[in-house]
């Protein structure tokens, strides 16, 4: 049934995605609305840091089943998997999901499924119908025919975790919400090409709710630890010592203190539940408080370094001490910055007017976000030669080879636990 399926986004997710349904030789027409990440595909190459993509992706093109193209084109299942932000006020932006829904809807054909993959609000699904439905009246959807409808949409999200993403894809169980029963059975059809793992079906809000779920419950638990190293911190405690204590309990499991939250789904997700039941999601909003402020804390670090400096060397001009901020990725071992609480912070060390470098081994150049007269990317080596004031941000592993150098920096400030290794 599904010879040809069409991928709209092709980012982190999306590119990974298009990639497995092509290995499998079924034809995949990725779309985006990037020019440049359309043209390094197309040569067989990726824009992205994914373990074991290149690979894939270059066999992909090279035989043939991989295209990439700005302007979506007739297929029989679509997929979107674009960005789900939030605006002023963590207010969901869906701008993204209806410009795909109607990017596609020229090309829709009975017997289409659309399937939206993009973390969404509860009910994002039924928003996604209503633009479809409204850009092509001639066609039926599943509110107006249920089962019958020509073109049928159902929900289903990825649960991935950056690094082995091409991996999970394979092997994770998938929740599938379809809009009708056919939906779901022919998203079960879809999924069944190259998913391993168990495909389960519900409706599709219980789905959207349910990948929401699953981020606020990590959000929630990463919370915890980040409190407990601000409690640690004024109460003079090793809050690395007392999690490896602590978790000694069969029945105690607590991880890690960061600099933050971030990447696009545990940073954002539960906003989308606190914005749906203000009043009730309590527990879920202030876990994010808590995460939010933790990149304030560092900061206040930072300047406390900083003016212990300026005791130390009176005559020293603000711009002329150095901090280094180790890692500005949003989590070890990848290149992917979105919603980095690493960023975050340098932004706010920039304002110091003190000259800012940042060493980040997994890009090659800084975001133009990131551009200012006083920030530089530098290699470790300058950053451990050069720098007043050192911040581990991000636990790269390059940072835990180089460990013993770090630690014999006068002033390295930890906040991933790199130096109680």
């Amino acid at each position: 049934m599904f010879d040809t399926i069409s991928m709209i986004g092709l980012g982190y997710i999306g590119l990974p995605t298009a990639t497995l349904f092509a290995s499998r030789k079924k034809k995949v027409i990725g779309v985006d609305v990037n020019p440049r990440a359309v043209d390094i595909i197309n040569q067989g190459k990726i824009h992205i840091v994914e373990p074991a993509l290149d690979i894939l992706v270059h066999a992909a093109v090279t035989e043939g089943f991989l295209v990439a193209t700005t302007t979506p084109q007739p297929a029989d299942a679509f997929l979107i998997a674009v960005p789900t932000p939030f605006t002023d006020g963590h207010k969901p932006d869906l701008s993204y999901i209806e410009a795909a829904a109607k990017s596609i809807a020229p090309v829709l054909a009975t017997g289409n499924l659309v399937v939206l993959e993009s973390t969404s609000p509860v009910n994002a699904t039924a928003k996604l119908e209503q633009w479809l439905a409204q850009a092509r009246p001639d066609l039926t959807f599943p509110s107006q025919a249920g089962d019958a409808a020509g073109v049928q949409i159902a929900y289903c999200p990825e649960r991935v975790l950056p690094g082995k993403v091409v991996h999970e894809l394979v092997s994770n169980d998938r929740v599938i919400g379809g809009m009708t029963q056919t939906a779901s059975n022919m998203a079960v059809e879809l999924y069944s090409i190259f998913v391993e793992g168990a495909l389960i079906v519900t409706d599709a809000r219980t789905a959207e709710m349910c990948k929401l779920t699953e981020n606020s419950f990590r959000d929630v638990n990463i919370a915890f630890a980040n409190e407990l190293s601000l409690v640690c911190d004024e109460l003079g405690i090793d809050v690395w010592e007392l999690i490896r204590l602590a978790n000694r309990h069969p029945r105690v499991n607590i991880l890690q203190p960061a600099a933050g939250v971030g990447g696009h789904c545990i940073a954002v997700d539960p906003w989308f539940i606190v914005d749906s039941a203000p009043k009730t999601a309590r527990m879920i909003r202030t876990a994010r408080e808590v995460n939010d402020h933790k990149p304030v804390w560092v900061l206040e670090k930072i300047k406390t370094a900083l003016d212990e400096l300026r005791v130390l060397k009176p005559t020293a001009k603000q711009g002329d001490l150095k901090v280094a901020c180790l890692g500005v990725a949003f989590k070890p071992d990848i290149d992917d910055l979105r919603e980095s609480p690493a960023v975050e912070i340098v932004h706010h060390v920039v304002e110091l007017g003190c000259q800012v470098q940042v060493v980040e081994p997994n890009i090659d150049f800084l975001p133009a976000t990131m551009h200012a007269e006083n920030l530089t990317l530098v290699t470790l080596e300058d950053a451990l030669a050069q720098a007043d004031v050192l911040c581990v941000l991000v636990k790269h592993q390059p940072f835990v080879l180089a460990i013993d150098d770090i630690r014999k920096h006068a002033r390295a400030i930890d906040v991933v636990g790199l130096l109680a290794a």
